[in-house]
């Protein structure tokens, strides 16, 4: 099944030929399902949410918390007050960051445990934690196939982990870590654990009850959503022992000059005004993904992934950056000779879209020895010309080094 005709701009032209879009790592592009959604919304039910008597503010809070059930079915949350909505995965994971010194007590002797695999948004937020309450901040390293290194993993687990945290899916080199044991570990050792999925939800089934994490974010433009919008997952329980983040309206029960008192998850942690059209385009990008046959869609996607891989080794010079046992939509690759903004800058001209650079993932460049990688990515409206039109665009570019 082809779903590229939901998708008008696979249709538009670059350089006289259409556009090949592999970069779907940093933001998938969006069905008319989802784009009709927001039009709808802003043509005829635009209004603030949760106050006010009008048909409009009904309208609008029924559709925005419409959404909210349908991302509580999406990754099988037991409470509908488990989804906070966010700006994105960086906004969700600074929330928890910030709100749980309020929960944990974080303090010098304490550690939180990361993985050289993080995106930087992954990164910093506990660096910040780290500086504000003396506690440790320690990474987990990576084999030279791009795995997680698991004995560096449980030697570095330990009593004084007070959260662990990891990405699903790796941005970089498309690493899927096994988080079910990783989770699994954490919590015996008494950790918290959140889990950043901005890359898996095209690619992996979620079920945070499955998967008994306290936390799991996400962003809905890597999930054919609007920018400016995503989900973050937390246990009810802890929600609810945790202070908020930002001050405003709708996280509020009761304001005076002295004091204030605040609702009760998850508008404690919505402050302000919501991105309400991002909502609801959200929820109708999930709406949409349940009506695909995604286990097929999927297949499919790592099948192309495989094919271009296979194909691109075959390039004199070309190296694929670490092969990871199990691998999900994102193929990194560098020339001995070609620095990655120059190939993507041949490649687009010859309409092919990647992205170039570090990928927001310093440390793991580091780690790797490189400044950055030609990151083709892909997603499930992508199919075999995408990959034919990607070896003939990196052949073509190689030839210029």
């Amino acid at each position: 099944m082809s779903i590229r005709a939901d998708f008008p701009i696979l249709a538009r032209q670059h350089e006289g030929r259409s556009l090949v879009y592999l970069d779907s790592g940093a933001t998938t592009q969006k069905p008319n399902a989802v784009i009709n959604a927001v039009r709808d919304y802003y043509s005829m039910h635009n209004a603030n949410v949760h106050r006010a008597a009008h048909i409009l503010a009904d309208e609008a809070t029924r559709m925005l918390e419409g959404s909210r059930q349908a991302l509580q079915q999406f990754i099988n949350a037991a409470h509908h007050q488990e989804i906070i909505f966010t700006r994105g995965t960086t906004e969700a994971v600074n929330l928890v960051a910030n709100s749980l010194q309020g929960l944990c007590d974080f303090k010098s002797g304490d550690e939180i445990l990361i993985t050289l695999l993080e995106h930087h948004s992954n990164i910093v937020p506990w660096q910040l934690l780290a500086q504000r309450t003396g506690a440790t901040l320690r990474a987990v390293d990576i084999t030279e196939q791009g795995d997680l290194d698991l004995d560096d993993f449980h030697a570095k687990l330990s009593e004084k982990t007070k959260l662990f945290t990891c990405n699903h899916v790796s941005n970089a080199l498309g690493t899927v870590n096994p988080i079910a044991d990783l989770i699994s570990a954490a919590k015996a050792a008494g950790a918290l654990t959140l889990i950043d999925g901005a890359q898996a939800p095209l690619h992996q089934s979620i079920d945070v009850q499955s998967l008994d994490c306290d936390f799991y974010a996400f962003s809905g433009h890597k999930m054919f959503g609007p920018t400016g919008v995503g989900v973050l997952y937390g246990k009810l329980a802890l929600l609810e022992a945790m202070p908020p983040w930002q001050g405003g309206g709708e996280m509020i029960e009761h304001v005076s000059l002295q004091v204030s008192t605040y609702q009760a998850p998850p508008y404690r942690f919505e402050a302000g005004t919501p991105n309400i059209a991002g909502i609801v385009g959200l929820g109708a990008a999930v709406e949409y993904i349940q009506s695909l046959p995604l286990a097929d869609l999927i297949a499919a996607e790592a099948q192309l992934v495989s094919t271009a891989a296979s194909q691109l080794k075959q390039i004199p010079g070309l190296s694929i950056v670490a092969e990871p046992k199990e691998h999900a939509s994102v193929l990194s690759f560098t020339f001995a000779d070609g620095h990655p903004h120059d190939i993507g800058t041949l490649m687009d001209q010859q309409g092919v879209a990647v992205r170039t650079g570090h990928h927001c993932t310093m440390p793991l460049m580091d780690r790797l020895g490189i400044n950055g990688t030609v990151r083709a990515s892909f997603s499930l409206y992508n199919d075999a010309s995408d990959v034919e039109r990607l070896v003939q665009a990196v052949d073509k570019a190689s030839s210029f080094l």
